[in-house]
């Protein structure tokens, strides 16, 4: 039976634009569409920056109802819309004030693929966020249907006034130029290997079937059904954008929320640029986890990675790196196994964060701490502490500046 591809790429025109998502199709519309979709022949939509959520929503529902195996390419930025705080994928004209009109919510693939037979669905993911909805992922999971096999990654935010590459899709579009299609499981790691060390900081999604939970504490909204008409749209002209009029925002001082949660007031902070005011913050309820609960907590364990997070959107490498270490040698002496998945992300993303310090002298401090904890938390992409030693050997071959 012949299979469906829909090759979807998506991001904003202009400064809100994270990654260069449409860069991708050129390579992976030179492979074979029988490479593509892993079956004898097989169909091959595909949307290049679309305009409307209408639009996107109209393919992937005739992509979702065509029998035989269906592969949804997605690359592109997710943010969160105002109101409901839910995560959508970015489309040409979306804006953080107008997320709910002119992105495309991602319950929509859950929603629109729900009812295909088990077995029959797998999307490959090469996702970016910004800062909201990076800080967003740590308590929520991104749900694309229990029955979908899901790979793939959510990179972190890029570095400020930079515009990252899907290095994760190319790869994937790589492998499948040499005309075979290997089982999906391993195409997607072989692709997360040959990321290197700029994926350490990723969320990696690799589901077989299964990914996810609902959204908690929240409503998902379903798809307009084709017989109901359309989404709500971008409010006249002169009229509020999505969210100022939102009960949860406090009139009186509108960048903080009403609610006690301080993850929304650290978030207005690091978007607003006060990154210093962010971390201080973050610090203070730092302090008083441990005080309440003692410094090994899971309670202070949490505020030390959201400032080890705070620290990368800021720029700062170093002390990020420092963060992420203590957060992993805190786990360790707790008594948690090397291979869980807590400790192995925290040694990941130091990894990361040391690749992107410039001054040798911390990268040679760190990188010897990085090297002892990767020879307990090898994790589990082949050559990291290699690559470790790799870079403290050309480290040791410059000279130190005063």
């Amino acid at each position: 039976m012949p299979g469906t591809v829909l090759l979807l790429a998506a991001s904003p025109v202009g400064r809100g634009r994270l990654v260069d998502a449409a860069s991708v199709l050129p390579v992976l519309a030179a492979v074979d569409p029988a490479v593509l979709s892993g079956t004898d022949t097989a169909n091959v939509v595909e949307l290049a920056d679309p305009l409307e959520p209408q639009a996107v929503l109209t393919r992937l529902r005739a992509a979702a109802t065509a029998p035989g195996p269906l592969t949804v390419f997605v690359t592109g930025q997710l943010q969160l819309d105002r109101k409901q705080h839910l995560p959508h994928l970015a489309l040409a004209r979306t804006t953080p004030a107008t997320v709910r009109y002119t992105a495309f919510p991602w319950a929509w693939f859950r929603e629109e693929l729900r009812l295909r037979a088990p077995g029959t669905t797998t999307l490959l993911l090469d996702l970016h966020t910004d800062a909201e909805t990076w800080q967003w992922l740590r308590a929520h999971p991104l749900d694309s249907g229990r029955t979908n096999a899901v790979y793939g990654r959510v990179a972190p935010p890029p570095a400020r006034r930079s515009v990252a590459v899907p290095s994760y899709m190319k790869a994937v579009a790589t492998i499948l130029r040499s005309g075979w299609r290997p089982p999906v499981d391993q195409l997607h790691q072989q692709a997360v290997g040959r990321l290197g060390a700029e994926g350490y900081a990723d969320v990696v999604l690799a589901a077989p079937g299964s990914v996810g939970a609902g959204i908690p504490g929240g409503y998902a909204p379903r798809p307009p059904s084709a017989l109901k008409g359309h989404r709500p749209r971008t409010p006249p002209e002169g009229g509020p954008p999505d969210g100022l009029t939102d009960v949860g925002l406090n009139r009186d001082n509108p960048g903080r929320h009403q609610n006690a949660d301080p993850h929304g007031a650290i978030t207005d902070a690091v978007q607003a640029g006060r990154h210093a005011d962010a971390d201080a913050l973050a610090a203070e309820h730092e302090q008083a986890a441990v005080r309440a609960h003692g410094r090994g907590s899971e309670e202070a364990l949490h505020w030390i990675e959201v400032r080890a997070d705070l620290a990368m959107l800021a720029g700062d490498p170093v002390r990020s790196c420092r963060a992420w270490l203590a957060v992993a040698g805190a786990r360790l002496a707790a008594g948690q196994a090397s291979g869980t998945v807590a400790v192995e992300a925290a040694v990941d993303r130091a990894h990361h964060q040391w690749g992107r310090i410039h001054d040798p002298v911390p990268a040679r401090e760190l990188g010897l701490a990085l090297a002892e904890l990767r020879g307990l938390v090898p994790g589990r992409r082949k050559g990291a502490l290699d690559h470790v030693r790799k870079q403290l050997g050309q480290l040791e071959s410059q000279p130190l500046t005063s």
